[in-house]
């Protein structure tokens, strides 16, 4: 008499919790990661900050402390993030064609500024920012007499980057830029303002 013997189903495995967990982890970062670089994509392709205050001052007492870029660490906030970083000026002592070249820690990285247009209503620059990011900026500064004295706009527009649309997922560029150009202009004022 033959026996058929009954098929042993082999055990079936559980997944272990760990490799539950490690690929939850995946998945998640996945998810998150697309998500990020899809809501990247839909940041705009240029970007403009811009601030303005009004000054009880004439715009020829307010210029002379931007058009001469040694004047800057007098009320830039960018030069109180690195007061050991060092500084090279070159070209024109004031005006277009004066350059000034940086290079600080992570708080300031390193870059290049020139002026390229000066007049008595406004003095434009050319910004370049070599580190922590490479980016190619212009920065403006307009003067708007009014009654009390002269409105200084000071604004920065440029390309967005796909690496800078990552950032501004996290934080726009008005709320990183935004409120160290209110202090600057803050000390641009009381500068020009203590003229008197």
């Amino acid at each position: 008499m033959t026996t058929t013997a009954t098929p042993v189903e082999p055990p079936t495995r559980k997944r272990s919790a760990v490799k539950t967990i490690l690929l939850t982890l995946v998945v998640g970062l996945v998810l998150t990661t697309g998500g990020i670089l899809v809501a990247a994509a839909t940041r705009p392709a240029t970007f403009r900050v811009e601030r303005s205050i009004l000054v009880k001052a004439p715009p020829e007492r307010i210029a002379p402390h931007i058009n001469d870029l040694k004047n800057w660490v007098d009320w830039s906030p960018f030069e109180k993030l690195d007061p050991d970083m060092t500084r090279e000026y070159s070209g024109a002592d004031t005006g277009v064609g004066a350059k000034y070249a940086w290079d600080g820690d992570n708080n300031i990285g390193a870059g290049r500024l020139e002026i390229t247009e000066s007049t008595p209503d406004r003095i434009v620059t050319t910004l370049e920012f070599i580190r922590p990011m490479a980016a190619r900026n212009v920065a403006e500064f307009v003067f708007t007499p009014e009654a009390e004295g002269t409105r200084v706009t000071w604004a920065m527009h440029g390309p967005n980057t796909f690496p800078g649309k990552i950032i501004q997922v996290f934080i726009s560029m008005d709320d990183m830029c935004g409120p160290q150009f209110e202090d600057g202009l803050t000390h641009l004022k009381q500068l020009a303002e203590a003229n008197d």
